[in-house]
């Protein structure tokens, strides 16, 4: 679920969110150079995406069997995933589980430099710590919707 702005429970330190940040920014480079196995190294073994059409994928070969099958949507085109505006939260039950959501964007550019935008999303993740280093546990994608003007 998206957390609304305003809400945090515990302000997190800055060394916690540079290194959500790196490992955002190591696992999106890994998927946006068609590395679905260094992406899907970065989920836990029963990880698990919610996609924002509804499709579930539960585990790593799952992940992989999608990824595999949609590459070809990729020829000829540069992906970027840009991500933004994170609230991250550590779990008040676990310290190694952290709660996180997310803007993101995402572009596709081609041969001739035309840079084409996809829909936004928002982006609901669960960030466990193993052996020292960050993984996903679970990700939830939302396609970004208007918001409804409040009546009065």
């Amino acid at each position: 679920m998206s957390q609304p702005a305003g809400t945090l429970r515990q302000q997190v330190t800055g060394d916690l969110y540079a290194e959500v940040q790196t490992f955002y920014a190591q696992q999106m480079r890994r998927v946006d150079a068609l590395d679905i196995e260094g992406f899907a190294a970065t989920f836990t073994d029963d990880g698990e995406i919610v996609h924002a059409g509804g499709h579930r994928q539960s585990g790593k070969a799952e992940m992989l069997a999608g990824m595999r099958a949609s590459l070809p949507r990729y020829r000829d085109i540069a992906v970027r995933h840009w991500f933004g505006h994170l609230i991250i939260e550590p779990d008040v039950t676990d310290e190694d589980t952290l709660h996180v959501s997310y803007y993101t964007l995402v572009t596709q550019t081609d041969r001739e430099g035309k840079v084409a935008f996809q829909p936004t999303f928002t982006v609901d993740d669960v960030l466990v710590r193993r052996d020292g280093r960050l993984l996903t546990s679970s990700r939830v994608i939302h396609r970004d919707t208007p918001v409804t003007l409040p009546v009065g």
